[in-house]
């Protein structure tokens, strides 16, 4: 059962933007993106007071996602990627992403803290980022 709402676009537009950041890390890395994804519709916290809707979070701006603004995010989704985005929207979270709501690709090590946020982990290239408990319980 989804734990967010969405339409069959809104399936679609997720699966593109988890292709399009994290296709060279596998399913993991595609499924990991998703969760941030995901955790920001359900947060209600922080950056994402009144993000509800898939396109609002997709395109956020400022603190949108990067791929939105490359040509790759705009091809047509492909069925596996509808397949793992059907997976986080019904509730699976992987570690380190289950409770973030931000990752990026830093050039070396992953920092303790981004923007006062804590490192829960690294997969492959990207370093995930977790909000307190405290200040957003309903990623939790």
């Amino acid at each position: 059962m989804a734990v967010i709402n969405v339409n069959s676009e809104d399936v679609r537009t997720l699966a593109r933007l988890m292709r399009a950041e994290a296709e060279g890390e596998g399913e993991q890395g595609m499924l990991m993106v998703g969760n941030v994804g995901v955790n920001r519709i359900l947060a209600n916290c922080l950056d994402f007071q009144g993000i509800r809707l898939m396109n609002d979070m997709v395109f956020q701006s400022p603190g949108g996602f990067e791929a939105t603004q490359k040509g790759y995010f705009y091809q047509k989704a492909r069925d596996r990627d509808i397949r793992l985005a059907r997976r986080v929207i019904n509730g699976e979270k992987i570690r380190p992403a289950s409770n973030a709501l931000w990752f990026f690709r830093p050039s070396g090590d992953c920092p303790d803290t981004w923007y006062n946020q804590t490192n829960t982990g690294r997969y492959k290239a990207h370093c995930f980022f977790s909000p307190t408990v405290q200040d957003c319980p309903a990623v939790y």
